[in-house]
């Protein structure tokens, strides 16, 4: 099966959940995945039809465009193809129509001696509710590790007593847990209120914690025991590893309102734009821009603002006060921009390829876009440059004698200004803040 008007390979290889659009921009199918680049091209390999029923036939050839929204997990993609499935109820996914909710984990700390649970609809009764968790298999799992390693051993009955009202004695005599010592059996005075709140925290805090050490020393235990030849307790170390990894996974859709979802899957159509523009080989999603200010040549400054799928990304903002010899009366701008880039590229060799940006923009045109690949060139870097001239919003790329114009309503220049006037902004804040600093001296 071909498409030829969609190019797969502008998708972004990270989890996210991908919307599969008609010509008319009604979405007709949306999905998740661990690699949505991955798993979109596999609606188009042959053979896939013969294996997918009658949904994939039907579905691929009505595809027109495809969106994309990038996700902090897979778990978190997840959720978020389930609120969007309900909120848009597309065709193709009948699979996925109806109302399913994903379990919590519950601990019910409003009772003297909680229980922990599972629970599909959390409420606000004073319990701790831990999750969603897709994955609930996992976490079942799990918590019976935990039950059985008496980690965190709190009552598995389903009895309703207290401090005030304890559990009529014919209850206590009758349950197995209490009989084979499973229990710490709170029912039976056997462990004081205040232990067995002791563990209730513990549990608590369980779920809300760091599991960075545990789970190194759940791997060092897995394989001591796989080197002992005790295969199943090494796998059980590996399904309470997996059942921590699910836990512990980045969940954002909380953050996902209407607004911002809807400029999330804004930028996707825009990165996707500019990718094809420039003739990118992939998606283009880490975009660093670069501008520099001064006034009459008095406290020169560079700026360095990151865009990340479409988005603003403050933690990665730089400044930079000049260094560079500068003339009496005046700045070099170029030079400045030759500067700022260079300063920057040494932070990006400590960088690890994935980590390291798409695109550089420059603010300026084509002389700028020279003196910026001086600074690239220097460096050893391979990083796609380009330059975005105000006056006609012309895009310069290196080694090209003619500039790029674009309709100003295109996706592509109209994320571009963005984020150009982001960094002119940043870098003339920067500048205004150096001048009132000095003033007060």
């Amino acid at each position: 099966m071909e498409i030829t008007d969609i190019n797969l390979n502008l998708l972004p290889r990270k989890p996210g959940v991908y919307l599969m659009k008609n010509a008319s921009g009604l979405i007709i199918y949306i999905g998740k995945a661990k690699n949505i680049n991955a798993r979109v091209h596999q609606y188009f390999q042959t053979g896939a039809e013969a294996s997918r029923g009658w949904k994939i036939p039907s579905l691929v050839p009505l595809i027109a465009q495809i969106d994309f929204v990038v996700c902090a997990s897979e778990r978190d993609a997840l959720l978020l193809e389930d609120k969007l499935i309900k909120k848009y109820k597309p065709f193709f996914n009948s699979m996925l129509k109806d109302a399913k909710t994903y379990p919590y984990v519950k601990i019910s700390l409003q009772e003297d001696f909680p229980r922990i649970t599972m629970t599909r609809r959390p409420q606000h009764d004073g319990a701790a509710y831990f999750g969603p968790y897709p994955h609930s298999f996992e976490i079942k799992k799990m918590l019976a590790f935990l039950w059985k390693k008496k980690y965190l051993p709190l009552r598995p009955c389903k009895w309703s007593f207290s401090r005030q009202k304890p559990l009529a004695q014919k209850r206590i005599n009758s349950c197995i847990y209490y009989h084979t010592k499973q229990c710490p059996a709170p029912c039976a005075g056997k462990i004081s209120y205040e232990d067995y709140r002791a563990i209730a925290q513990r549990a608590q805090m369980f779920f809300s914690g760091d599991y960075k050490e545990f789970l190194a020393e759940l791997n060092r235990a897995m394989v001591a025991a796989a080197k002992d030849y005790k295969y199943e307790l090494a796998a059980k170390y590996r399904d309470f590893a997996l059942a921590l990894e699910h836990i512990k996974e980045r969940v954002k859709v909380s953050e996902y309102k209407e607004n911002k979802l809807t400029h999330k899957i804004d930028a996707s159509v825009k990165l996707k734009r500019l990718s094809e523009v420039l003739g990118s080989d992939k998606i283009i999603r880490h975009i660093e821009a670069f501008d520099n200010s001064h006034l009459a040549g008095k406290h020169p400054v560079g700026a360095m603002v990151c865009f990340e799928d479409g988005e603003k990304y403050k933690a990665h903002y730089r400044r930079f006060k000049i260094q560079s010899a500068l003339p009496e009366n005046g700045a070099d701008d170029f030079m400045m921009m030759r500067e700022i880039v260079g300063r920057r590229l040494a932070q990006v060799a400590k960088l690890p390829k994935a980590n390291k940006p798409d695109l550089f923009l420059i603010d300026g045109g084509k002389v700028q876009l020279d003196f910026a690949m001086q600074a690239i060139k220097a460096a050893g870097e391979d990083i796609k440059v380009i330059s975005l001239a105000k006056r006609e919003e012309e895009i310069f790329a290196p080694g090209k004698k003619d500039s790029i114009k674009l309709d100003k309503a295109d996706p592509a220049i109209r994320l571009l200004m963005e984020i150009r006037d982001e960094v002119h902004r940043f870098a003339i804040t920067y500048n205004r803040l150096l001048r009132s600093k000095s003033l007060l001296k």
